[in-house]
């Protein structure tokens, strides 16, 4: 079944970033999915995660899928720094760190702007796009009715930065690194090294422990599986790019703006929104004690640990028709109470 769909640039001109940089003549890639109704208020908010562009995250978008076309307005914003929207790869001068908060300031932008949308009934999110929703819920609580955190936090916790600065230092290892996350080339055997340091954060030790990635993901071995689905994966995009994703990864953190000045739980508190935590069970980066932690400040939440030994992957489980249909089920349930 077929559903309308639009793509567009939306231009924001110069913007001045949270770290008081210039991000010059930014532009935001988005794709539209379903129609607006009259009132405004079926709208769902999908922003990018890490590495990714919007067709990468289009397989659960469908009228049996996880967010239904039919019923909802969807709308898919490209992250800064994705290759789509205003990236080091495509902007000449862009900031050592463009944040979350930067990047939700432009999607409210472009929302109010292109579609005339105030409110939102839902910020749909998984990893960085979680961390890109919970911004939402916390700078802008009376205009999101609910989000979904789909493995992320509020806050980058200290072990997860451990693997963020492993990868930002493999790429400035690199001999083509120019300084402030600049190649004069791409650093082809950095990137090799970067891809298998992720493939083992990404997936859990009970997925490799139980063969998953040779009987669910069909490699032959695991040297085919390393090279095919993590090096030439990451390889695809400029290692620019992926280095100042790495700094925005960093440092999330939805206190960190001068409406909370870092205070944490303060900035929780301060959240309206229904919040649906759905953390992987076996996730490395964004662990289930992280969202109990935030359980206790949040006004109005719910806890579903996604139970897979997919690891951070059972949140986009688009391989994984188990993990899929758990979140198919939990994600619609949300959306409708």
């Amino acid at each position: 079944m077929a559903w309308e769909t639009r793509t567009g640039r939306f231009r924001l001109g110069d913007i001045e970033t949270l770290s008081g940089e210039v991000l010059p003549d930014a532009t935001l890639s988005w794709k539209a999915h379903g129609r607006l109704n009259a009132a405004r208020d079926n709208v769902i908010l999908y922003p990018t995660s890490y590495g990714a562009q919007h067709p990468d995250l289009e397989w659960l978008i469908g009228p049996d899928g996880v967010l239904d076309p039919t019923r909802w307005f969807i709308v898919q914003t490209d992250m800064f720094a994705n290759g789509l929207s205003s990236s080091p790869s495509n902007t000449e001068g862009y900031p050592s760190l463009v944040t979350a908060y930067d990047n939700v300031q432009a999607q409210r932008r472009l929302l109010r702007a292109q579609f005339g949308i105030e409110r939102l009934a839902c910020v749909y999110g998984w990893s960085m796009g979680a961390q890109q929703a919970y911004h939402w819920a916390a700078l802008f609580p009376d205009s999101v009715a609910r989000v979904v955190i789909n493995c992320g936090s509020a806050r980058s916790a200290v072990h997860n930065k451990v693997f963020l600065k492993s990868l930002i230092a493999t790429l400035e290892a690199a001999p083509e690194h120019l300084g402030n996350g600049r190649f004069s080339r791409q650093p082809e055997a950095a990137m090799r090294a970067f891809g298998r340091i992720y493939a083992g954060w990404a997936l859990s030790q009970d997925f490799y422990r139980a063969g998953l990635h040779l009987s669910a993901l069909k490699a032959p071995d695991l040297e085919t599986f390393l090279r095919t689905d993590w090096e030439e994966r990451f390889a695809r995009r400029p290692a620019a790019d992926h280095h100042a994703q790495l700094r925005c990864w960093e440092a999330g953190d939805i206190s960190a703006n001068p409406l909370y000045g870092g205070d944490l739980a303060r900035a929780l508190r301060a959240i309206a929104a229904k919040v649906l935590l759905m953390p992987g069970a076996t996730d490395l980066y964004f662990r289930v004690a992280d969202n109990e932690a935030e359980l206790p400040c949040l006004r109005n939440a719910a806890l579903v640990p996604i139970p897979s030994i997919w690891g951070h992957r059972a949140g986009n489980p688009a391989q994984n028709p188990e993990d899929a249909a758990f979140l198919k089920a939990q994600v619609r349930r949300w959306l409708e109470t």
